[in-house]
């Protein structure tokens, strides 16, 4: 079984601004929807035992692992292949600017794919995939991992045999956890989050 939950809120979330490998601090709403996935993990994992907590390298997603780990009683560890898509030139910029300076690029439903210097779509899914294969088998597999919305997406696509369309149309919410199990997904949202 995977758990997985994307980082929380971010300053450049907020701003609607890329960060792909660039960083922002979690904004309170951040740090209180990573208490909410703590929270909710807890409930779903009976006991830490066997169980291992896997970040992205990125300090948006430790941040957030931190206070699962804290929540559930687990040491997080890094995992490079679980780093959020680069998007190179384009980190750091307003999505809104992009969007006025590169309309063609914006018509595509993965136009991230499309910024000058970034990864490319097989460059994620390759080190994903990577990552995925040294992962125990079911039932054995007792993993929660933390890491983006790019990457998040790519490791539930493959995981489910997505194609790349089907991979980038899913959903990367911030207040709740995929449980992967058995070949599928499921979305299990966090209570209501109240910024503390």
């Amino acid at each position: 079984m995977i758990y997985l939950a994307r980082h929380g809120q971010t300053v450049f979330n907020a701003e609607g601004r890329m960060q792909g490998h660039l960083d922002s601090s979690l904004t309170a709403l951040g740090q209180a929807q990573a208490r909410a996935m703590g929270d909710l993990l807890a409930g779903l994992i009976e006991t830490p035992a066997g169980w291992r907590l896997i970040s992205s390298p990125l300090g948006r997603a430790q941040a957030t692992a931190r206070t699962i780990a804290a929540r559930i009683g687990l040491t997080p560890e890094i995992d490079h292949r679980l780093i959020e898509v680069s998007f190179g030139a384009w980190d750091g910029r307003l999505r809104a600017d992009l969007r006025a300076e590169f309309p063609e690029a914006f018509g595509a439903a993965d136009w991230q794919f499309s910024a000058p210097g970034g990864d490319s779509y097989e460059t994620v899914e390759s080190r994903v995939a990577d990552w995925l294969s040294e992962l125990p088998p079911e039932p054995e597999r007792r993993v929660i991992i933390v890491c983006h919305g790019g990457s998040g997406r790519v490791v539930r696509g493959a995981y489910l045999g997505l194609s790349r369309q089907e991979t980038w149309a899913q959903d990367v919410p911030q207040d709740a956890v995929f449980r992967l199990l058995n070949g599928s997904s499921e979305r299990i949202d966090c209570s209501s989050v109240a910024e503390a």
